[in-house]
């Protein structure tokens, strides 16, 4: 693996031991990077990042500063068992509320954006990703139906649209997957409102070149019109 790919790769505990273990033989921050396959500024900001008060750098202690950085980096869920809205949600659950009642009741009594408003489909999710227990179980015996597999909206119908002659994504061949040689292009559209007008994307994968095509007004918003322009 080439250092310009494997530098997307997250640091694992054994490449921050590697680090601290060089470091100590007074290894620089390149000689580092080329022992792990790394860009050096990857190297760099790891070391600046999860070092300590005193400028030293131990494996232990970094692990533990990137796994508490990337906790706080991740909010926790709207209805998290610990929310004043789950105990609100549950609570109106128990007086045999549908999802849909507390959802509306809940959209009259605050203003859109409110942190105690939450869908009805963000309600059933949250219900069904219980663990398995006695609280799963009384709150899905609270629902109408209190099935134990909430059913596809759907009801097993593809909802989607069909392309014809569609070609899936994975059928592209591995060397444009890899990037490591140019020439292997991405388009895509970016449309306007009621799809009168859009613009065209095309990206160079190696390169991440952008080029932007503007369709003219008179024509529909397609991709065999952007392949025409």
């Amino acid at each position: 693996m080439s250092a310009s790919r494997s530098s997307y790769r997250q640091l694992q505990p054994e490449d921050r031991l590697t680090i601290a273990s060089l470091l100590q033989q007074r290894y620089s921050v390149r000689s580092i990077a080329r022992v792990l396959g790394r860009c050096a500024s990857t190297i760099s900001r790891e070391i600046s990042r999860n070092r300590d008060c005193d400028q030293r750098y131990a494996s232990k202690p970094a692990q533990q500063r990137s796994e508490q950085r990337r906790h706080r980096a991740r909010p926790l869920p709207k209805l998290h068992p610990q929310s004043l809205l789950w105990q609100l949600v549950v609570h109106f659950l128990r007086l045999r509320w549908s999802p849909e009642q507390i959802a509306l009741t809940l959209s009259h009594l605050y203003p859109k954006g409110h942190e105690l408003r939450v869908s009805h489909e963000t309600i059933y999710n949250c219900i069904y990703a219980q663990p398995v227990g006695e609280l799963c179980k009384e709150l899905i015996a609270t629902l109408g139906q209190a099935k134990n597999k909430r059913l596809p909206r759907s009801k097993g119908k593809d909802r989607r649209g069909q392309i014809p002659d569609m070609l899936s994504i994975h059928m592209r061949p591995p060397e444009v997957e890899d990037r490591q040689f140019p020439g292997h292009w991405e388009g895509d559209l970016i449309k306007g409102a009621g799809n009168a007008s859009a613009v065209g994307t095309l990206v160079e994968r190696t390169s991440r070149l952008l080029i932007l095509v503007k369709l003219p007004a008179f024509q529909p918003a397609s991709a065999a019109n952007v392949i025409r322009c």
